[in-house]
């Protein structure tokens, strides 16, 4: 593990003081505060120029720590929290009253996560060690460690791009080994209905039935019905400055062509081999399963945003259930991506 105990200690002092201090999960990089400390949770949102009625994920050191942030606990949590934690797997859960709104968005659920980077849980244990920050409450608040909106982080490198001296350190662990955000899921509909999916992620549908034995209802957008407001749910996100479209496999090579005829300078994102004709001035070819496709999109996708091109292509990806939270996080890319209104290409 790159950063030594030293800097565990140091970023546990940053954190008891109100400062912001970044850090890896299995996720993506986090930007952690205090999730006790409404001052300290302000930072956060102030560095990423985050609305304020986004609701913030809090990362414990383990499920031990779930009813001092979550009140009226279903049996399911529990056995949720059995199978995933530690994990990407983000529990939407009604909150204890002692949790600031700052945290929440205003709302009355609060998500909460025990991530499984092993840096992550080594810098968690220690705040709870440390006495928990304000109160004992022994979380740490930690969206994305990027700027509101855009391409999520997953390495060090990344985050000092992002926000520089907006944080008070960043503890480096490398690259994220899932490279997507957690799955979402919500707990506080009424006894009798199902929990709610609201972003997918590396844990499945599937696998949440084979744990509680009930499918989740998916939540394909940020519904006005009481379902509650999580990270990552607008429609654009993850986004990079320049414009991105996604094209089908058959007609990848002739959006290529076309936007090389029109002295267009385009980056491509693929997952399949694209003839060598040297028409894309930059080109990622990702691998062709998911979870490697995952772990290295928004890196890929960082790069190519570097690239100074007018367009960046992406290949669209298989439509199974498989592929299902990349295909999330591509369709809020591009709904998000620096579009000039001259980007449509066949599909």
């Amino acid at each position: 593990m790159p950063s030594d105990v030293h800097e565990i200690d140091r970023a546990v002092g940053l954190l008891q003081a109100g400062e912001l201090v970044a850090f890896p999960t299995e996720t993506v990089y986090g930007l952690g505060a205090d999730a006790a400390n409404p001052t300290a949770v302000g930072r956060i949102f102030a560095a990423k120029g985050r609305p304020a009625d986004h609701p913030l994920i809090v990362h414990l050191p383990a499920d031990g720590y779930l009813d001092r942030w979550a009140r009226e606990i279903p049996a399911v949590a529990w056995e949720l929290a059995e199978a995933f934690w530690p994990g990407p797997l983000t529990l939407i859960l009604k909150r204890a009253p002692a949790v600031s709104s700052a945290i929440t968005g205003g709302q009355d659920s609060v998500g909460l996560r025990v991530p499984a980077h092993p840096l992550a849980l080594a810098l968690l244990r220690a705040y709870a060690r440390a006495g928990g920050g304000v109160d004992g409450m022994s979380g740490i608040a930690a969206p994305s460690a990027n700027r509101f909106g855009r391409i999520s982080p997953t390495e060090a490198a990344h985050v000092h791009d992002e926000l520089g001296d907006a944080v008070g350190l960043i503890l480096d662990g490398g690259r994220c080994p899932v490279g997507i955000e957690s799955t979402i899921l919500d707990l506080t509909p009424a006894a009798g209905l199902p929990p709610r999916l609201l972003r997918p992620g590396r844990v499945t549908p599937e696998q949440i039935r084979m744990v509680i034995g009930v499918l989740p209802e998916i939540v394909g957008h940020q519904a006005d019905d009481g379902t509650p407001r999580v990270s990552g749910s607008l429609a654009a996100h993850y986004a990079p400055t320049t414009p991105l479209l996604l094209v089908t496999p058959e007609r990848l090579a002739e959006a290529i062509e076309r936007l090389r005829c029109s002295r267009r300078r385009c980056a491509v994102l693929c997952h399949s081999e694209l003839p060598d004709d040297g028409a894309a001035l930059a080109v990622r070819r990702l691998p062709s399963d998911p979870r490697g496709y995952a772990r290295t999109l928004y890196a890929a996708l960082r790069d190519l945003d570097r690239a100074a091109t007018d367009l960046i292509l992406v290949e669209e990806i298989p439509a199974t259930p498989a592929w299902a939270a990349v295909a999330d996080r591509l369709r809020r890319a591009a709904a998000g991506a620096g579009r000039n209104g001259e980007a449509a290409t066949p599909r």
